[in-house]
């Protein structure tokens, strides 16, 4: 039986493996997944240099919205260790200024309330507005921002504010990219998503219709396929391991 090549998924803020239970369940057949753990590190160079700590020398990594972030850190710090890359739920660009000033008013509200994780109004811009009435999906979110806790989504809210602008680093990425953007994202538009696909080489955009910014979750299925093609498409991912 030969070896699986390497993936590694990076989950975005609030986030934890739950958030890729089906995409590493789905794609075991051809690829040895593994998702990083981004709740403890204060920056992003930190949680790329955790990623690539964990990782084995060839590697490729998919990455939802922070966890993208993270991905374009990994690439400029090691990109020959990349053999293929998946940006989801993500932009190249740093925050706006009003973007910065939402940030700072979300911490300071956490640091004096009692933290209570994917709000109503954060979910709102999580999740389609469709799946908003969808009480198992909302209850299992919920519960994951809880697991990951205050602390480390503090921490994730300034690494994510201090992120490197990442435009200027797409035209020399190498690797096979897919740009994966729920058709619905309230947080990386999907004029976001073609901008990175237009600015790197090779790049494919696609699009997953009726949802929004956790794509893992709302349209599981869906992005699990998506992948699949791309990591087929991608060497050495080539097929599924003999058995």
């Amino acid at each position: 039986m030969r070896t699986l090549p390497a993936m590694a998924l990076l989950p975005g803020m609030l986030c934890d493996a739950m958030l890729w239970r089906h995409q590493t369940e789905a794609l075991r057949d051809i690829a040895d997944v593994r998702v990083v753990d981004l709740t403890r590190q204060s920056s992003i160079v930190e949680m790329a240099e955790a990623v690539l700590a964990e990782m084995p020398e060839r590697f490729a990594v998919a990455g939802l919205s922070m966890g993208g972030y993270v991905a374009f850190e990994v690439l400029r710090r090691a990109p020959r260790r990349v053999s293929a890359v998946a940006f989801l739920g993500t932009v190249a660009h740093p925050d706006a200024p009003e973007e910065t000033s939402r940030r700072a008013a979300l911490i300071a509200m956490q640091e004096r309330r009692r933290f209570r994780g994917f709000t109503e109004p954060l979910l709102a811009l999580m999740l389609h507005a469709s799946r908003l009435a969808d009480a198992g999906l909302v209850r299992e979110i919920t519960a994951m921002g809880e697991r990951v806790g205050k602390a480390a989504f503090l921490r994730q809210q300034w690494a994510i504010q201090r992120r490197a602008d990442s435009r200027p680093d797409l035209p020399a990425i190498a690797c096979p990219v897919l740009a994966l953007c729920g058709r619905q994202d309230g947080l990386a538009p999907l004029s976001a998503h073609a901008a990175i696909a237009s600015a790197i080489p090779g790049a494919r955009l696609e699009i997953i219709e009726t949802c929004g910014h956790l794509s893992p979750l709302e349209r599981p299925e869906a992005v699990t396929e998506a992948l699949r093609r791309f990591l087929l498409a991608a060497s050495p991912f080539s097929g599924p391991a003999a058995k």
